[in-house]
């Protein structure tokens, strides 16, 4: 067996291939020192063997991770995965031995909330499943395997509850799942695009979360959750445009607090779409939509600024674009620091130089301080998006233009689906029906 290992592996220095014998028997034992817990090897492998009183039969009859291995096409997929080969008695065993390398119990770091749980999802694929199992103890929790990637051959779990999820989407969750075709998948986004097609969507149509709570809510709402191996981020489909503005602390504030705060996301998502565009259609083309006493103060802020308003909302823009995407990619410790000063700093200068009003300065920190307020990062960036079509319209047709411009927008969002589900769908739950609820066939 180690010969033909040796052929395998033949540049991997870190394949382990060890002869060793007792009065009894010998054996031969072959894996891959990285993907293996030593200690585990150690304890139910070599130490047993050296021992005077060692029975390997004992040991197969006892030990659930044994497993008689009959196929020598599955030795290297296998030794990849953290398997253990041993040859005894002319007979190929594969023991279980995979090393996990994960942080248990992590915080939260992407939904953060001050209140409800802290602890996120962890990149091993079993304390997950534990979480979610926790908080969702029902024995309608159903969770299938799949494995996606003909390289790197990574489990993917879909999770749903199976007397409440519509068996129509889940059809087309595991038809979606078996026919993706790709070499390598390593994480939550590159699936969502798998699983969303080559259409080029303007809104994310998929939540991806790393919240424990949210995923058990979601599925008690009919919907599937997709878990990768390796991966801290989950799944949520199908997703409504409202899921995306729904903030986890929603389900523990109270009523009125939440419908305010609420309203106050859809409030600053219209103003991050479009008041650069306001901007622009009523200062160049409809100032008599202000009173007299506004017009005058916007129109002695520009006095100094020697273009048209559109040139000066795209120089603010590309600088809080450059600013929010530097804060994104600085290290932790000097991101916030160096992008507050450098906005300071541009902002003012910017101003005292003439380059831009000081009303525009308003505009823009307003716009970017709304756009924060969307709870989701998906959604969130594609709303940042928005604004820019809105704003090339309003240069040549004014007001209109930003009104025909929302008018596509919404009929776009209604015109969407995910997994067959409208995208608009504000109100009501999916879930199918009281009389159509029935237990679905697992596979």
């Amino acid at each position: 067996m180690n010969e033909r290992i040796r052929l395998l592996f033949a540049e991997a220095i870190d394949i382990k291939l060890e002869n060793l014998k007792n009065s009894e028997m010998s054996i031969e034992v072959a894996y891959i020192e990285p993907l293996c817990e030593e200690k585990k090897i150690s304890d139910f492998i070599i130490v047993p063997f050296i021992k005077e009183e060692y029975s390997f039969q004992a040991q197969l009859d006892t030990n659930p991770d044994y497993e008689i291995l009959e196929d020598v096409a599955m030795w290297q997929s296998l030794l990849l995965r953290g398997h253990v080969l041993i040859q005894a008695n002319g007979v190929v065993y594969s023991f279980k031995a995979e090393r996990v390398i994960c942080i248990e119990n992590s915080q939260t770091q992407v939904e953060s909330a001050i209140q409800g749980p802290q602890i996120a999802l962890s990149e091993n694929i079993n304390i997950s499943l534990n979480l979610i199992r926790g908080m969702y103890p029902s024995p309608d929790l159903s969770v299938e395997e799949h494995t996606i990637g003909t390289l790197s051959q990574t489990p993917v779990f879909a999770l749903f509850d199976q007397r409440r999820v519509d068996p129509t989407v889940l059809d087309n969750v595991r038809t979606k799942l078996t026919t993706i075709n790709v070499e390598m998948l390593h994480s939550a986004g590159e699936l969502e695009k798998l699983l969303v097609g080559n259409r080029k969507h303007l809104f994310p149509t998929i939540l991806i979360t790393e919240r424990p709570d949210r995923i058990t809510s979601a599925i008690s709402k009919g919907k599937i959750i997709i878990l990768l191996k390796g991966n801290m981020f989950a799944l949520i489909l199908p997703s409504t445009f409202f899921d995306f503005m729904h903030a986890v602390e929603d389900d523990y504030d109270s009523y009125w607090m939440t419908r305010f705060l609420i309203f106050l996301r859809y409030t600053s998502t219209l103003l991050t779409i479009t008041l650069p565009a306001l901007y622009i259609s009523v200062v160049s083309y409809n100032p008599e939509l202000f009173r007299v006493q506004l017009a005058f103060s916007i129109a002695g802020s520009r006095s100094a600024v020697p273009y048209p308003s559109f040139i000066e909302v795209f120089i603010m823009l590309f600088m809080i674009e450059t600013l929010i995407e530097a804060s994104i990619r600085l290290p932790r410790y000097i991101g916030s620091t160096a992008t507050t000063v450098g906005g300071l700093i541009l902002g003012q200068a910017a101003q005292q130089a003439g380059l831009v009003s000081s009303i525009m300065i308003i505009v823009t920190s307003v716009v970017a301080i709304s756009n924060f307020v969307i709870p989701v990062n998906s959604l969130s960036f594609a709303v940042r998006f928005l604004k820019y079509p809105l704003i090339v319209i309003s240069i040549f047709f004014g007001i209109t233009g930003v009104a025909v411009g929302l008018f596509i927008y919404i009929t776009y969002l209604c015109s969407l689906r995910s997994f067959g589900k409208p995208y608009m769908r504000i109100f009501g739950k999916l879930r199918p029906l009281e009389g159509d609820v029935g237990q679905v066939k697992i596979k």
